[in-house]
């Protein structure tokens, strides 16, 4: 029997360098087309499909959905950017305005108060008038008895003048809200003309308003008067001298602009009170 011849076996080499070899050719072949793409692509599509990726991740816009946006898209997205430049323009000039008038406000309530105080010390009146300039207003009290008899709200002849040189002064300045509130202690009065302090610090504070209401230049609807009768005390009622020093009239020039922490240029009388009280005392 005869014995079967084998072949010496051949070894062949490794080849599986191949497939990632291949798989290294096929990504640079890519890239090359890609690339090639690219330095032909049509840029005004290009600016298309970016402005669709700007459009889909600010405004919600699919892509899928959309697509490249058109043309008249694109003029409206243009013409409402325009707009919302020239709005921001405007409220930046508007603020740029309101600064200036607040400046300019404050400038002529400051020279308001330094006459003021000049006609005061001239006179020697530092116990009978004061002022006091705060982010409301520019306030002029005026102690009761440099204006009235005890118990009367008849003003003295000789405090006419006063009152008649405080309305000169204001003239100036006639854009402004004049407010004129009376005051009393609490001592009660019961008479045929007063029944109560209410009656008698409302009609000081009408007849003040009145006199210098007597100058021309002022226009009466911005003026008003109201009185507190004795509910707001400066100080305690329970001296003589808080007692007097409750005792007055008050004149608010109020501002027309106020602090941009406000939530509005409206002055309530509350808010006027309360900073007069903290002012005063």
């Amino acid at each position: 029997m005869s014995k079967k011849r084998h072949e010496p076996h051949e070894e062949h080499p490794d080849e599986s360098w191949l497939l990632p070899y291949s798989d290294l050719m096929t990504l640079l072949l890519a890239l090359f087309i890609v690339l090639y793409a690219a330095s032909s692509v049509n840029t005004a599509k290009l600016q298309q499909m970016s402005i669709a990726f700007k459009t889909a991740f600010s405004s919600g816009i699919s892509i899928l959905d959309k697509g490249a946006l058109t043309e008249d898209d694109q003029l409206k997205r243009r013409t409402a950017e325009d707009l919302d430049r020239k709005d921001d323009g405007r409220t930046n000039r508007s603020k740029e305005a309101r600064a200036a008038a607040m400046q300019q406000e404050q400038q002529n309530l400051e020279q308001l108060q330094k006459d003021l105080n000049k006609y005061i010390k001239k006179n020697g009146l530092s116990s009978q008038l004061d002022t006091q300039l705060n982010h409301s207003q520019l306030l002029i009290t005026i102690r009761d008895n440099a204006l009235f008899p005890s118990g009367s709200a008849n003003i003295k002849p000789d405090s006419r003048k006063l009152a008649a040189a405080i309305g000169h002064m204001l003239q100036q300045y006639p854009d402004y809200e004049i407010l004129v509130t009376g005051h009393t202690d609490n001592q009660p009065i019961n008479t045929s003309e007063f029944p109560s302090n209410w009656e008698l610090s409302s009609k000081r504070a009408i007849n003040f308003m009145k006199i210098l209401l007597e100058n021309t230049n002022f226009d009466p609807k911005r003026f008003s008067a109201i009185g507190y009768g004795e509910f707001r005390p400066l100080q305690s009622n329970n001296t003589d001298a808080g007692r007097a020093i409750n005792r007055r009239v008050e004149v608010s020039i109020l501002r027309n602009y106020l602090e941009p922490t406000d939530s509005s240029n409206e002055i309530t009388l509350n808010a006027i009170a309360s900073e007069n009280k903290s002012s005063s005392q």
